[in-house]
């Protein structure tokens, strides 16, 4: 059975349990179109990946990185398998994600919330960073999985697995296990 009951009592799990076989189809899918098997790593570039299931979609992500001799990460591509039911306008879905993988890029990389004094310190974009053109992937891919299921969620699903996909890049990359986020915290050199 590919469907797994994860002990969730709620009428939404109930009536939606975790499907194993749409998550292996879009961690296969994005690991096809993105090369995994192909792609010849060089000197401080590999490739992660990551899947999830939120909002009834289920999402697999193919980060690319590249760390320089400094210690800086750049993201030349980002691929991302998409299973979200039925889908009523792709081109929408499309940009969802593209703009999933810079918000998911900007977390991962520079994204920090601290407090001082029982306040929080980032008040807007002057001090929170967002990923600018230059720290953003340069590609970003959605394969969009053709589906019967109902339509499920394209907002927030892309954004969770970018950072871990992302680490387990740099991981591949460099050997540096990323543990805490964000990324530039860590001395990658």
């Amino acid at each position: 059975d590919r469907k797994i009951d994860l002990g969730d009592r709620s009428p939404q799990a109930q009536k939606f349990p975790l499907d194993t076989g749409r998550l292996r189809r879009v961690i296969e899918l994005a690991a096809e179109k993105s090369g995994w098997a192909k792609k010849k790593p060089a000197k401080g570039r590999a490739l992660g990946l990551a899947a999830h299931s939120s909002f009834l979609a289920y999402i697999a992500a193919v980060v690319e990185a590249e760390v320089d001799e400094p210690g800086r990460v750049r993201l030349p591509r980002v691929d991302f398998a998409v299973d979200t039911g039925q889908v009523i306008n792709p081109d929408r879905v499309r940009s969802q994600f593209e703009g999933a993988a810079v918000f998911g890029a900007s977390l991962a990389l520079m994204g920090e919330i601290t407090a001082a004094g029982g306040e929080i310190k980032q008040s807007n974009f002057h001090d929170y960073p967002v990923a600018r053109i230059n720290e953003a992937p340069l590609e970003t891919h959605v394969h969009l999985v053709a589906s019967q299921e109902p339509p499920a969620g394209v907002g927030e699903p892309g954004v969770p697995p970018i950072a871990p996909a992302l680490c387990n890049a740099i991981f591949a990359a460099t050997g540096q296990r990323i543990r805490d986020l964000p990324i530039r915290k860590h001395k990658l050199a």
